[in-house]
C-alpha cells in the first residue's frame, strides 16, 4: 500500500543521517498513536538509505519484559565486544560502555515500541541521549504517545531525553481525509465511511481495505481474523503459536513449538499477517496479533504456552541460553508452577542486577503467587517495591512475611521484615506506627547478639531520631550501628549511618564535620555499587546545602545526583531530589521552573510517597499564593496532613509556614497566626534556618510568641530590625523574594517600592497587594498598579535586573565587572547569570548573548 503524507517525515530522517554522519549523532523520537505507521516509515527510511549498516531492537508488550531486551537484540546483530559481555551478564554499567563504543560500528540504531520497554532500556536511551553528540550514529527510537499516563516513567524520560542538544522529535499524524479518499478509491472501497470508522489510522486503513472490497467490516479486529479465516486449520494452529510467542517471533522457535508443515509459514507470510524483519518475523502490528490471541479457544491456550515453554527450555538447552523472562510467562500460562517459579525469581534477580525494579517486582510478584507466598520472596518483593516509591505494595508484603517468619520462629528475620514495615511507614507518613516498629525491630534482634539485621534496625532508627530533631540519639545510634557493620563488612549499613550521623552533625550545629561524613558515605555508597544509598546520600548533600542556603555548591550536586538516579533507577530519592530542587528554585525567583517541577513530581500519583510529595505540595501552593493563583488550599491541606501524619518537625513547620503565607496574603492575618504558632510549637529542636523561618512569621502574623534561640543571619537580622541589612543578606544568598519580604516591616514609603518593584518583577501579585496596601495607608501617591512593564514585555520573562545583566555580558564583562557597575554583590551576579541561562534554555554565557541578539 502506498506510503501517504510522509515526506516530510523521510525528509527530517536523511537530514539527520547526513548530520550524523558529518559527526553530529542524533537520536530521533518518532512517536504516534498505535497504528500511525511508525515502523513503516523506519523500515521505508531503511531502503532508502544504501549502503548504511543497522542494527535493530525491539520491546516487547506481550509478558513482564526482559530487562535491556533491546540491547541483547542489538548484541546478536553487531556481535563483539558487546555480544561477549551480554551472554556474561555483565553488570549494566559495562553493557551500557559496551554499547556506546558498539556504536562506532553502525550507522544506524533502531530501537521499536519503546512504550513497552523495561527501566533499564529507558535507562539505555537516557544514557546514549547524553552521550551521542559526537558520535557518527543516528539512533531512532519509536513510542506510542496516546496512551502513556501523565506520570509514565516513559514520559517523565521523554521530557528529559528531549532537553538534549542531539535529540530531534517526529511526530506522526493519522492520514487526512483526502489522503484516505485515495487510498479507498484505488481499492474500490467507500471513502467517507472508511475514514470515518478509522480515523486516517494507516494500520486500521489498510486491514479494512485489504478485508475486501465488498464491504467494510466493523473492526480492524473482524478484518484481521477475517484474514485468519481463510487460512488452512495447520496454518491456523501455527498463528496461534505465533501469537502467543510475542510480536516478534524466531522462526525456528515457531516450528518448533508449533510443529506445523513447513509450507505453514510460507502461507502466512502471503497472508500479510506475519512479515518478515531481517531477523525474523513479526506481526505487521501488535493490533493483529491481539486479534489473534484473543480469538485462541481457551482449551488451546494451555497446551500452547505448554509447547512453547518446552520449545524454550530445548533451546536453552541447546545453546546454554534462558530467557527466564519468556519461560516464566510461558509456564505460568501453561500452568507449570514450578518452572514458572523458577524462572520468575532467576528473571527477578537478573532484573535486580540491570536495575529494573519495576521488572524485578513483577516477577517476584509471579513467584510468589506461584510459591503461595513464601516469605522469602514476599522480603525480596518488598525490597524491589521500595525501590520505587511503591510504599503501599512494601507495607502488604512486609505484612504477609512478618506473620509467616513469626509462624515459623525466624526471629532475625521477624526483626528485619519489622525494619521494612518501619520504613514504609516512614513514607507513608505514618510515623507513630514507624516509630513502634523500629523500637520493636531492635527489642527482637538485640537478644540475638551482633547480627546484620541489629546493625540495620540501629541505623533505621537513627535515621527516625534524626528526622525527628533527636540528634543526640541520632548519633549514638549510628555510631552503634557502625561499630557493628565495620567487622561485619556491611557497607550498605555503614554507608546509611555515616549519612544520618552527618546531617545529625549539622543540626547540632558542628559545620565543619558534616560534608567530609556525607561524602564518605556517598564515596563507600558509589565504591560498593550501592545505588540505593548513594541515592539517599545525594539526596541528603543537596538538601543540607540548600537548607543552608549554598546554591552555588548545591548546583553541581543536583545534576550529578538526579543524573545518578535517573541512570541507576532509584526513583524514591530521585522523586526527592526532584522536590528539593523545586523549592530551592522557588526560594531563587525561578517560579516557572519550580512550578514545572512540582507538576512532573505531583502527576506521579501512582509513585511519589506522601512524604516525597510534601515539598512539592508546599512549593506549589505557595508560588500559586503568592502569584494570586487558584490551586492552593487543596495542596497545602494534603500537605500538611501528611505532615502530621509523619510528626516530623521539618515536614511539620513547612506545611503549616505554608498556610501561614497564605493565609496572610489573602488578609487572614488570625488564621496566618495559628498556623505559624502550630510551626513554632515543633520548632525546639530546629536548626537556626528553621527558628528564624517560624520567628518571623510569628513576628509578621502578630504573635505575641516570642522567638525561639538564635536563627540564620537573614532571619536573625531581621527578628533584630536591621531589614536593610536582611534584604542585603538575602540577595547575596540569591533569595529575591525573602529579600522583599524583610522589607515590608518598614515604615518608610522608600523601602516599601523597593519591595514594591521586587515583587512585580516576580510575578508575586498577591504579596503586591500587601505592599500597594501599606503604600496607601502610609500616604504614598501614584502607587504601582502591576508587575513593571519592563519585565512583562520581555520575551524571556527576564526581569529588569536580569535584563541588565545580560546586557552587560554582551559587553565581555566579567561577573566581577558587572557587580561593580551594578553595585552588586559577585554572588549576587551569579545568581542572575544562572537564572538568565535557565530562563534562555542555554548551557552558557556566550550563548545566552547571542540568542538575546
Amino acid at each position: 500500500m502506498a506510503l501517504l503524507e510522509r515526506d516530510s517525515a523521510l525528509a527530517s530522517l536523511a537530514e539527520y543521517a547526513q548530520q550524523a554522519r558529518a559527526g553530529e549523532g542524533r537520536l530521533v523520537l518518532v512517536g504516534g498513536e498505535a497504528g500511525v505507521g511508525k515502523s513503516t516509515l523506519v523500515e521505508t527510511f531503511a531502503q532508502r538509505l544504501t549502503g548504511a549498516r543497522w542494527a535493530w531492537g525491539m520491546c516487547d508488550g506481550l509478558f513482564t519484559p526482559r530487562p535491556l531486551g533491546p540491547l541483547f537484540d542489538i548484541a546478536d546483530e553487531l556481535g563483539g565486544e558487546l555480544l561477549e559481555l551480554s551472554r556474561a551478564r555483565a553488570p549494566r554499567d559495562e553493557l551500557f560502555g559496551a554499547v556506546l563504543r558498539a556504536l562506532d560500528t553502525v550507522d544506524v540504531v533502531v530501537i521499536e515500541d519503546l512504550h513497552w520497554a523495561d527501566e533499564a532500556t529507558i535507562d539505555l536511551v537516557r544514557f546514549l541521549a547524553r552521550r551521542l553528540r559526537n558520535v557518527r550514529t543516528l539512533l531512532l527510537v519509536t513510542y506510542r504517545d496516546d496512551s502513556l499516563a501523565p506520570g509514565d516513567p516513559l514520559r517523565v524520560a521523554l521530557g528529559e531525553i528531549g532537553t538534549q542538544r542531539s535529540t530531534r522529535r517526529i511526530g506522526l499524524a493519522p492520514l487526512s481525509e483526502q489522503a484516505v479518499r485515495v487510498l479507498a478509491e484505488r481499492h474500490g472501497v467507500e471513502p467517507g465511511e472508511l475514514f470515518r470508522l478509522t480515523g486516517g489510522n494507516p494500520y486500521l486503513v489498510s486491514e479494512l481495505i485489504q478485508a475486501g472490497t465488498d464491504g467494510v467490516p466493523v473492526s480492524a479486529r473482524d478484518a484481521v481474523l477475517a484474514r485468519a479465516a481463510r487460512l488452512d486449520p495447520p496454518s491456523r494452529a501455527v498463528l496461534e503459536t505465533a501469537a502467543l510467542i510475542g510480536s516478534r517471533v524466531d522462526p525456528r522457535l515457531l516450528a518448533d513449538a508449533a510443529g506445523g508443515p513447513p509450507q505453514a509459514l510460507d502461507e502466512l507470510a502471503a497472508s500479510g499477517l506475519l512479515v518478515g524483519d531481517g531477523t525474523g518475523l513479526r506481526f505487521r502490528h501488535e493490533l493483529a496479533r491481539l486479534a489473534i490471541e484473543q480469538a485462541v479457544p481457551v482449551h488451546r491456550v494451555a497446551p500452547t504456552h505448554a509447547a512453547i515453554l518446552a520449545a524454550l527450555q530445548r533451546r536453552a538447552a541447546r545453546d546454554g541460553e534462558e530467557d527466564d523472562a519468556s519461560l516464566a510467562y510461558h509456564a505460568e500460562g501453561a500452568g507449570d508452577r514450578a518452572a514458572a517459579l523458577h524462572h520468575a525469581v532467576r528473571a527477578a534477580r537478573r532484573a535486580a542486577e540491570l536495575k529494573s525494579h519495576r521488572e524485578a517486582a513483577a516477577q517476584y510478584r509471579r513467584a510468589v503467587g506461584v510459591s503461595r507466598y513464601d516469605p522469602v520472596l514476599l522480603d525480596a518483593l518488598a525490597f524491589e517495591l521500595s525501590m520505587f516509591d511503591a510504599w503501599t505494595g512494601v507495607v502488604e508484603a512486609a505484612d504477609r512475611a512478618l506473620a509467616l517468619w513469626r509462624a515459623a520462629g525466624d526471629r532475625r528475620r521477624e526483626g528485619a521484615a519489622l525494619r521494612l514495615r518501619s520504613s514504609a511507614m516512614v513514607s507513608l507518613c505514618r510515623g507513630e506506627e514507624a516509630l513502634a516498629d523500629a523500637e520493636a525491630a531492635i527489642a527482637v534482634l538485640e537478644p540475638l547478639g551482633p547480627t546484620p539485621e541489629l546493625a540495620r534496625a540501629y541505623g533505621h532508627l537513627a535515621a527516625q531520631h534524626m528526622l525527628a530533631d533527636r540528634n543526640d540519639e541520632a548519633v549514638d545510634l549510628a555510631g552503634r550501628a557502625q561499630a557493628l557493620a565495620v567487622p561485619l563488612k556491611l557497607h550498605d549499613v555503614l554507608s546509611d549511618t555515616l549519612c544520618t550521623e552527618s546531617v545529625a552533625r549539622l543540626m547540632r550545629g558542628e559545620e565543619a564535620e558534616w560534608i567530609p561524613t556525607m561524602r564518605r558515605a556517598l564515596d563507600v555508597a558509589v565504591e560498593h555499587r550501592l545505588d540505593e544509598k548513594a541515592g539517599r546520600a545525594y539526596t541528603n548533600l543537596y538538601g543540607m546545602l540548600c537548607r543552608n542556603r549554598r546554591y552555588a555548591e548545591a548546583e553541581p550536586v543536583y545534576h550529578e545526583a538526579i543524573a545518578y538516579c535517573d541512570e541507576h533507577d532509584v526513583d524514591t530519592y530521585g522523586t526527592c531530589l526532584r522536590g528539593e530542587r523545586a523549592t530551592s528554585l522557588a526560594r531563587m525567583g525561578r517560579w516557572d521552573e519550580a512550578i514545572a517541577l512540582c507538576r512532573q513530581v505531583l502527576t506521579r500519583v501512582e509513585e511519589a510517597s506522601p512524604i516525597n510529595r510534601i515539598y512539592p505540595l508546599y512549593c506549589y501552593a505557595t508560588i500559586r499564593a503568592r502569584r494570586d493563583e487558584d490551586g492552593v488550599w487543596e495542596a497545602l491541606d494534603e500537605a500538611a496532613a501528611s505532615a502530621d501524619g509523619c510528626g516530623e518537625p521539618q515536614w511539620v513547620i513547612k506545611a503549616r509556614i505554608g498556610r501561614a503565607e497564605a493565609y496572610w496574603l489573602a488578609g487572614k492575618l488570625s488564621d496566618a497566626r495559628a498556623e505559624a504558632e502550630l510551626a513554632d510549637d515543633v520548632v525546639a529542636g530546629a536548626d537556626g534556618w528553621m527558628r528564624g523561618l517560624v520567628g518571623t512569621w510569628l513576628r509578621r502574623t502578630g504573635s505575641a510568641r516570642p522567638p525561639r534561640g538564635v536563627a540564620a543571619e537573614p532571619f536573625q537580622l531581621e527578628l533584630d530590625g536591621d531589614l536593610d541589612g536582611a534584604a542585603r543578606a538575602w540577595e547575596e544568598l540569591g533569595c529575591p523574594y525573602d529579600a522583599a519580604l524583610a522589607l515590608l516591616g518598614a515604615d518608610d514609603e522608600d523601602t516599601l517600592r523597593r519591595a514594591l518593584g521586587v515583587l512585580g518583577d516576580l510575578g508575586a501579585a498577591a504579596a503586591v497587594r500587601v505592599v500597594r496596601q501599606r503604600l496607601r495607608d502610609a500616604g504614598a501617591r501614584s502607587i504601582p498598579a502591576g508587575p513593571r512593564t519592563a519585565t512583562r514585555a520581555n520575551p524571556h520573562g527576564l526581569t529588569r535586573r536580569e535584563q541588565q545583566v545580560l546586557d552587560l555580558m554582551g559587553e565581555g564583562l566579567t561577573n566581577g565587572a558587572i557587580a561593580g557597575r551594578l553595585v552588586l554583590s559577585v554572588k549576587t551576579v551569579d545568581h542572575h547569570v544562572s537564572a538568565i541561562l535557565s530562563k534562555l534554555c542555554v548551557a552558557s554565557r556566550a550563548e545566552a548573548v547571542a540568542k538575546s541578539r
